[in-house]
């Protein structure tokens, strides 16, 4: 249970870092955040198909593109977002993928949600109706921008789970990476910001936190049951709002924070109410 609670932490670590740098850099364009972002994951990714000898195309590729794709809209909209946003309401409204994959999976996936777990999305969802009544930064453009980041998030989740085991982790997200890194270059053609200096390092560095971000959180989840850790997953956004208030000088309203609270304590009964349904 420690070394769950141990990478866990690390991985809430390693977003945290990500998400402050992506905030400090987003005077850069989304398809230039995107292009670096996938640079420094493909590294790890392709070194590791090739070390283990894996097919790099896969089996389902229409579902890899398709994943590939709706991920890559799903990041590129987190980067617009928060250039309108404080980062620590940026990720917590991010966090309501989940739901909107549920939703999703009710329509394409032939999945029951029973009614308890209704309640626990309304608590979201009136979570998410006073961080944007209560709090005066929350522009309305960078809302649409940040809602449409997690309704393609949660696209994201349905169709790994339509790809179930069919291809390997690592091909899914070296996809991703893939075609992040073709279109987010592309449109960077014609938006391009030249770093200067430390930002060159900054850039390169979003691949590296997010591909261990998402390393340590697996191996937490693989060396422990997911109901008994999963509530840490959130301790990212309590991490990315303190570390906010001290870079950026954010400042979170009384009910922003308590709307804040809402949806990570609906995400976290939704979690354990399935775990303890299944």
């Amino acid at each position: 249970m420690k070394k769950a609670i141990y990478y866990m932490l690390l991985s809430a670590v390693c977003f945290t870092v990500m998400n402050l740098f992506i905030k400090y850099l987003s005077h850069f364009g989304g398809g230039e955040l995107v292009f670096f972002r996938a640079i420094g994951s493909l590294f790890f990714t392709m070194t590791y198909l090739i070390w283990h000898k894996i097919p790099i195309l896969g089996n389902q590729k229409k579902l890899l593109v398709f994943r590939g794709l709706a991920g890559l809209t799903s990041m590129g909209l987190f980067f617009m977002s928060v250039t309108y946003l404080p980062i620590g309401s940026a990720v917590s409204l991010r966090y309501l993928s989940p739901i909107f994959a549920t939703i999703l999976a009710v329509f394409f996936l032939k999945e029951r949600v029973k009614p308890l777990q209704w309640i626990f999305f309304l608590m979201a969802f009136i979570g998410v109706l006073m961080i944007k009544g209560f709090d005066p930064n929350i522009n309305s453009f960078g809302f649409l921008l940040i809602m449409g980041s997690a309704l393609t998030s949660g696209v994201v989740y349905v169709l790994i789970n339509k790809i179930g085991h069919g291809d390997h982790p690592v091909v899914i997200v070296n996809y991703f990476m893939w075609i992040s890194l073709i279109i987010g270059g592309v449109i960077s053609i014609f938006q391009w910001t030249t770093p200067v200096g430390v930002e060159w390092l900054l850039l390169l560095s979003l691949g590296i936190f997010g591909y261990f971000g998402q390393l340590f959180m697996t191996k937490a989840f693989q060396s422990q049951a997911t109901n008994k850790i999963v509530s840490l997953k959130y301790v990212e956004v309590i991490f990315t709002m303190i570390a906010g208030v001290f870079w950026f000088s954010d400042a979170y309203p009384f009910f922003s924070i308590i709307g804040t609270l809402l949806v990570i304590t609906g995400l976290i009964l939704n979690i354990w109410y399935k775990s303890k349904s299944a």
